[in-house]
């Protein structure tokens, strides 16, 4: 380690406990970092490009266990960051090692990359791998390296759209796969936060129809080392080590100024922005992973460490560590960064990788856990849209159903059910008609609403919309992983071929496959989130885990993936269209099946293809696969809609009984039609009529004569 000391002529201050981070004044710079358990920290000064450290200040002040120092005449622009003193004890669960260069956890900018070696360890790496011996090789060049600041901004008059729950509709992106290859962008700002506020790409999701963009993690993080040595990169970017920067690699040359711009752009159209956040764990991975933050300040206080040995660190979420969101300085870390992203760059929610880590008091998941009454009461974060991912990997860590109200979550039982519906296995139906319905008995209980349902068929985790009706079985091989990641169990269904064929039969098959399980996710009460791509049929070859993928497999292909069904894009946009124009399918209630004050109506009907309502029986007939629904008998624009959906393999004739509250229905939107719209010959279904409901399809009747009429 060189021997480095301040420059005589720099003056040093005690500066300020608070706020954490490089906080730049117009004078100077306080700089605060929170450990409890150091002897000493140490600033590190850099040079423009990093690769020199030009100046070591020890913080001369500590209060309340920050660490803290005024620099004046320091300017934004300088790159900085930290070596922490302390015992190298990983029995008791200490890690410090000065030789290691650190990321200030509250890092507004980053410069540079990590470029692996193993000096970015802070034990020797040998044969054995035994953490128990210090490293003493400096990393400060190959760590990037933290940048001071400048916070100001003009955003002129913008505002955030704060849409409803119930008329949200979500769109889940990634900043560099919605860009890349995005014809109309110029190549400069191709895969960058500026491609995303491109006038070509707002106008794609505004004429779609989308309310919302959620976008995958742009918080930084690290390239893993076994993605490097295989060629490979962190794709997706569920790898955080800071969690107050934009990650750089869609900086382009707008730098963050670009993201700004793309989210001030996105608002005037009506479009809000959710970034999906990763607090749940870091990239430091487990005991023998790499110290490059949070490990060399303060294992023992960020980290869930083993209550048995706290060499180890405890882990729910099956990357190696978990963060410790139980202590209150940790807890404040995470606040700080939700308040700094609502802030300082107006973005209007957030979904929550990992949920229940973050709900873990001590290592039980709990609705009273300090994370969650901490948000709740938060003014400036209370008012955003939270949404978590209601499960981790560890003991209790499936939670669908019990986060708090004020919260929606991610509901797999939708993605399941409906899968394995339109595949036409049996038993469906009951399951079915409940997540059509808001998952009233999962929402219900605790006194939320049916908008506390994200519903999805298809997620970045996973196989796309055209992959899961045209793959039976996974096709991860480009991992590098012997196609044994991702998930086993997809309920998809190839339709009689495996990946691309020319079956003109099977094409049309995988077409209306598609349409039909995008009209049953826009047509169903809760939140409705498509994956990008789906609305023009982008495929992965195969691949449900493209985590490192980051290339054309991942990438949206705007040009080829409409080529691939181009009719999906018309038959999307109407569907969305459908769905805002009507309140019948944007309920802020539970539909039960209850009598609806002043009227003979029920709120919903269940209909047996033989003419009447279902009976228990015929909600558990095994071989039983069509099912009718009808709704709207209290929304506001006096629409009524009769539902039919039949997903067996053969035609099932639908009969309409002669008591039916309702004389006349005619077909509006329909499946087997490349645009889903209904042209001048609708089917007309009456009352004691019947219908021929075409196999594997799925049609939407409206009423033919006003509500009033039948009452």
């Amino acid at each position: 380690m060189p021997a480095l000391s301040r420059s005589a002529a720099r003056r040093v201050d005690e500066g300020s406990p608070s706020p954490c981070g490089a906080s730049w004044d117009g004078r100077g710079v306080n700089f605060a970092l929170y450990s409890a358990h150091a002897s000493r920290v140490e600033l590190c000064l850099f040079e423009a490009s990093g690769r020199r450290e030009t100046e070591r200040i020890p913080l001369p002040r500590r209060t309340d266990q920050v660490w803290h120092a005024y620099l004046p005449g320091l300017q934004p622009g300088q790159l900085y960051g930290y070596r922490v003193h302390g015992p190298y004890e990983p029995n008791h669960g200490h890690r410090f090692n000065p030789h290691k260069l650190l990321i200030d956890p509250y890092a507004r900018l980053l410069h540079g990359s990590i470029r692996w070696h193993d000096a970015l360890f802070g034990y020797r790496l040998g044969a054995q791998r035994s953490d128990l011996t210090m490293d003493r090789r400096d990393s400060a060049p190959m760590m990037p390296k933290c940048v001071v600041e400048d916070p100001g901004h003009h955003w002129g008059d913008d505002r955030l759209p704060r849409r409803s729950w119930s008329d949200t509709i979500i769109y889940e992106a990634h900043v560099k796969g919605l860009t890349e290859l995005h014809p109309l962008l110029p190549p400069a700002i191709r895969g960058t936060y500026a491609g995303l506020g491109h006038p070509a790409v707002i106008e794609h999701l505004a004429k779609l129809g989308v309310t919302a963009i959620e976008l995958m993690p742009i918080h930084g993080f690290a390239d893993d080392r076994f993605l490097k040595e295989r060629g490979l990169r962190n794709y997706w970017g569920y790898s955080t080590i800071a969690f107050f920067a934009p990650e750089q690699r869609y900086c382009g040359e707008a730098g963050v100024t670009g993201l700004k711009a793309a989210i001030r752009s996105l608002h005037d159209a009506g479009i809000e922005v959710i970034l999906d956040v990763v607090y749940n764990h870091t990239a430091e991975g487990n005991h023998l992973g790499p110290t490059l933050s949070l490990r060399g300040i303060d294992n023992a206080s960020y980290y869930k460490l083993a209550p048995d040995n706290r060499r180890y660190c405890w882990d729910a979420t099956g990357t190696g560590n978990s963060l410790d969101l139980s202590h209150p300085r940790v807890l404040q870390m995470v606040l700080d960064s939700l308040r700094h992203w609502a802030e300082a760059y107006h973005v209007d929610g957030f979904r929550f990788d990992l949920a229940a880590t973050l709900a873990r008091d001590g290592f039980d998941v709990t609705e009273r856990a300090g994370f969650l009454r901490a948000i709740g009461q938060d003014p400036v974060l209370n008012r955003l849209k939270l949404i978590a991912e209601p499960w981790d990997v560890g003991h209790g860590g499936y939670r669908v159903g019990g986060f708090p109200v004020g919260w929606s979550e991610w509901n797999d039982q939708f993605r399941d059910c409906v899968r394995a519906f339109w595949r036409g296995d049996p038993g469906q139906l009951p399951s079915l008609a409940r997540v059509m319905t808001g998952s009233a008995e999962i929402y219900g209980p605790p006194g939320r609403q049916p908008t506390a349902s994200i519903n999805y068929v298809c997620a970045h985790d996973g196989f796309t919309l055209d992959d899961l009706v045209s793959y039976d079985e996974r096709h991860n091989e480009a991992n590098g992983e012997n196609n044994e990641d991702g998930h086993k169990t997809n309920l998809s269904w190839n339709c009689g071929a495996e990946g691309p064929t020319d079956n003109a039969g099977i094409l049309a098959l995988r077409a209306r496959q598609k349409r039909n399980l995008l009209a049953t996710l826009f047509l169903s009460q809760g939140v409705p989130m498509l994956l990008m791509g789906d609305e023009m049929s982008r495929t992965q070859r195969g691949n449900n885990n493209a985590y490192c993928q980051d290339n054309r497999l991942s990438w949206l292909d705007w040009e080829k993936a409409q080529a691939n069904d181009p009719d999906l894009l018309g038959f999307t946009q109407t569907l969305l269209q459908f769905r805002r124009q009507h309140e019948a399918f944007r309920r802020r209630d539970f539909l039960t099946g209850r009598i609806l004050p002043g009227t003979a109506l029920k709120d919903v009907y269940w209909l047996a293809p033989e003419g009447h309502e279902m009976t228990p029986a015929d909600w558990h007939g095994p071989s039983r696969r069509a099912l009718g629904m009808q709704i709207g008998n209290e929304a506001g624009d006096d629409r009524r809609f009769l539902l039919l959906l039949n997903a067996a393999p053969d035609a099932v004739p639908f009969r309409l009984r002669e008591d039916f509250p309702g004389e006349s229905w005619v077909s509006v939107f329909d499946t087997r039609l490349p645009t889903g719209l209904v042209g001048r010959d609708p089917i007309i279904l009456r009352r004691g009529g019947t219908v021929p409901l075409e196999p594997r399809s799925l049609v939407l009747f409206q009423q033919a004569v006003s509500r009033a009429a039948p009452r």
